[in-house]
């Protein structure tokens, strides 16, 4: 066999487990039309409320809400990474549909609900593990009748600006 036919030796790869549980997530929207966006969002961060899934799966959280301003944090792991060695860009699109989609819900009152129309999301600077936690805002632009459109910013706690986005929703009556 010539030097050029042999295969490069190869290490085993390192393997990592994460596992987490969660709450039925219905039970949760069961709660939308039973109280203001900004009551159920005050939920979610108290515990009183289940936290979505998706959102332990992404490792991300709500940290801070008021009227018309959400706040995600998250700290990239490995496991947020894609087959090139930096987090995948669909968390900084994930944790931007959050924070900018809940900055809208957080107007709402009681009886109405959203769903995002649009999301355009602008990556400016890759991610990795080791530039700490994310800080993630989402704050409203304009909230009618029908709906209501939102910007966002992913940055580190220096201030840097890694993503920025803005997102349209659809705004509807919701049984309570």
């Amino acid at each position: 066999m010539s030097q050029n036919d042999s295969k490069p030796a190869s290490n085993p790869p390192t393997m990592r487990a994460r596992s987490y549980e969660w709450r039925d997530p219905l039970d949760t929207a069961a709660q939308v039309g039973k109280m203001s966006g900004l009551e159920f969002l005050q939920g979610i961060i108290a515990g009183r409320l289940a936290r979505p899934p998706m959102a332990d799966t992404m490792g991300f959280r709500l940290s801070e809400v008021a009227e018309g301003l959400a706040v995600f944090t998250v700290e990239p792991q490995d496991f947020h990474y894609n087959p090139i060695g930096v987090v995948h860009g669909g968390l900084a699109a994930t944790i931007l549909d959050s924070a900018m989609a809940c900055s809208v819900h957080s107007t709402l009152p009681q009886g109405r609900g959203y769903t995002t129309l649009e999301l355009k999301v602008n990556m400016v600077r890759g991610i990795t593990d080791k530039g700490g936690p994310l800080r993630c805002e989402g704050r409203v632009i304009h909230v009618g009748r029908q709906v209501g459109t939102a910007e966002g910013k992913l940055i580190d706690a220096n201030g840097r600006l890694y993503a920025h986005g803005t997102t349209t929703c659809l705004i509807f009556d919701v049984k309570g």
